[in-house]
């Protein structure tokens, strides 16, 4: 084959460009869609910015006049700020983009991480983009999207470390300190952690496992767990992390915690990916227990939540990459189209086409150009909180869950909530105060008469709304066709 000359080396794009280039550009000419669906974003930058005012990272709420002054357990600070930041620079195109940014780098680390393991390009492909499709279920911008990023590092540098490539240990415990500041989900982390550790330890029961992988191994997970500490609430992080997971109310009560449903169409690439592993695992390949357990573990985990499926989507990629690279090295004509391919790309150079991406998709999403990032003013009160700017009211709020984050992002600190999408702050009896008041429930009069309530924003034909707007210990100040704004007289 002739070789290329320089430039062409360096400007020719390789898959793994036009991998990155699809899934940056796709994301932000979705972006509306990825904050829309629900109120947090809000949230995330008005507690980001709060700490870049002042330097002070909250421990007590200050968000809330229901749990004002209550122990707060910032897991997510370090992604907040980066929110802040972000907004600051774009608005709300900026959080777009660097959620976009991380889902790009978090997929072509998948990419690379197929190919390392000696699966042919297009299949890599293939399997990414299977992943990337599967994941999309629970794309949105907030701090959970740099869990992707993690798991992602952390689970391919552990193979690594399993499999004695990597020396430099103290890289993966820096890398969880890190994670364990940005999202609460660093304990997925430790789940694969414990699948290595289950092979090593059937290995050292059979007599063949190696003593030095072992050290490494536990040297490993034990810096990395020492480091989850380093946190401004220390061991606290993990008692709000698990004790989460421990409340059944609230867990049953997020829609993203629930099982998946297999009657919405995008669910059905979950479902193709477990049926494609039932239909592999049938093969001649037979898995090392690991892998086994990372495969069957989070399909386990994905099945019971939905937002476990991204997760193992990433985990399992380059599993499901040396499944089909069984079958696919056995095909002659792609044999001979990778080879080619290989030959090609291995003389190209440098990211050329990753940073104009960058350069170019940022610059048309800073201008609006590639979509108008903005709140729908349908699902989000934008009209009623323009009227509450120009006409502050005193005393204690109550709005709806899930425009509180939204509420903070406009209003905050002149007006705290009632609640917002915090659940794991506010815990189960707060929780179950609320939805007395919007079911109308037994006695749900008294929440109010509780917390003090003097106005409320909430949807309009709530029937919460739809009650308090016949009543006349009510005012309607103002209503459109999302919201509608009530006052005691």
């Amino acid at each position: 084959m002739q070789k290329l000359s320089s430039l062409p080396k360096y400007l020719l794009p390789r898959l793994r460009d036009i991998l990155f280039f699809g899934i940056l550009f796709t994301v932000v000419l979705n972006g509306p869609r990825f904050f829309n669906q629900d109120g947090d974003l809000g949230r995330h930058i008005t507690i980001g910015n709060y700490i870049l005012n002042t330097g002070v990272i909250p421990t007590s709420d200050i968000f809330s006049h229901t749990m004002r002054g209550a122990e707060l357990t910032p897991h997510e600070w370090l992604a907040q700020v980066a929110l802040a930041l972000a907004h600051r620079a774009m608005g709300l195109s900026g959080d777009v983009f660097l959620f976009a940014a991380i889902v790009s780098t978090t997929f072509l680390i998948v990419y690379d991480e197929i190919i390392k393991r000696g699966v042919f390009r297009l299949v890599a492909m293939l399997v990414t983009i299977t992943a990337v499709s599967a994941s999309a279920i629970h794309w949105l911008v907030r701090p959970h999207a740099f869990t992707f990023l993690f798991v992602a590092l952390w689970t391919y540098g552990l193979e690594q470390v399993y499999q004695g490539k990597d020396a430099k240990l103290w890289r993966l415990p820096l890398l969880m300190m890190v994670w364990a500041n940005m999202h609460g989900a660093f304990i997925a982390g430790f789940v694969v952690w414990g699948a290595y550790a289950a092979e090593w330890t059937w290995d050292f029961l059979r007599g063949c496992a190696s003593n030095v992988i072992g050290k490494r191994l536990a040297l490993t997970g034990l810096f990395s767990f020492s480091l989850t500490f380093v946190n401004p609430v220390g061991w606290r992080l993990w008692a709000t992390s698990v004790g989460y997971i421990g409340s059944k109310y609230l867990v049953d009560h997020t829609v993203e915690y629930m099982s998946p449903n297999f009657h919405d169409k995008p669910m059905w690439f979950f479902l193709f990916m477990l049926a494609f592993a039932l239909f592999a695992l049938a093969g001649e390949r037979r898995l090392p227990l690991r892998e086994t357990l990372l495969l069957a573990g989070w399909a386990i985990m994905g099945l019971y939540s939905a937002r476990n499926i991204p997760l193992f989507a990433i985990i399992v990629a380059p599993i499901y990459g040396e499944l089909i690279q069984a079958w696919a090295q056995r095909n002659s004509l792609l044999v001979r189209l990778d080879a080619g391919m290989r030959k090609i790309e291995s003389q190209l150079r440098g990211n050329f086409w990753i940073l104009a991406s960058i350069l170019i998709i940022g610059f048309a999403a800073q201008n609006n150009s590639v979509a108008r990032n903005q709140y729908d003013a349908t699902q989000f009160p934008v009209q009623a909180v323009n009227w509450a700017l120009n006409n502050p009211q005193d005393g204690n709020m109550f709005n709806d869950f899930k425009w509180g984050g939204y509420i903070l992002y406009r209003l905050w600190p002149r007006q705290t909530v009632f609640i917002d999408g915090q659940t794991d702050f506010y815990g189960e009896a707060l929780t179950r105060e609320y939805e007395r008041v919007i079911t109308l429930s037994a006695n749900w009069e008294d929440v109010l008469k509780k917390y003090n309530i003097k106005w409320i924003l909430i949807p309009q034909g709530s029937p919460l709304a739809n009650h308090l707007m016949k009543s006349n210990r009510w005012k309607i100040l103002y209503q459109d066709e999302t919201a509608v704004i009530l006052r005691k007289p």
